[in-house]
């Protein structure tokens, strides 16, 4: 499945749209995550253990968004974007989203 962020592949062109597809993930840290990031917090800079839970997220929402758009009958998703939101203070929604469509190469 070829993912890009922009409106038209380079030497292919869109023979079909299938429309909007998404994959979202909600996660949140352990307790003892929540813990040791705060404890991050107070002093400042990078907390790995959020970075590396929303790297992890992202990964997963691409994921959902590459089976939900196979299962459309896509090859291809277009204009992919990110979202993201905070539910309560406690829990990340990663949100992939784009859109299905078919692409062929252009015969030159």
């Amino acid at each position: 499945m070829l993912i890009v962020t922009t409106e038209n592949v380079a030497n292919h062109r869109v023979v079909r749209t299938l429309g909007q597809c998404f994959g979202i993930v909600v996660r949140s840290r352990g307790l003892g995550g929540n813990i040791v990031a705060g404890l991050r917090s107070i002093v400042g800079g990078e907390i790995p253990e959020y970075t590396r839970l929303l790297e992890d997220a992202r990964r997963h929402a691409i994921d959902r968004l590459v089976e939900n758009a196979t299962a459309m009958g896509a090859n291809a998703i277009v204009m992919m974007r990110f979202d993201s939101a905070e539910i309560g203070q406690t829990m990340s929604e990663i949100v992939a989203y784009g859109t299905a469509v078919v692409i062929e190469p252009v015969s030159r």
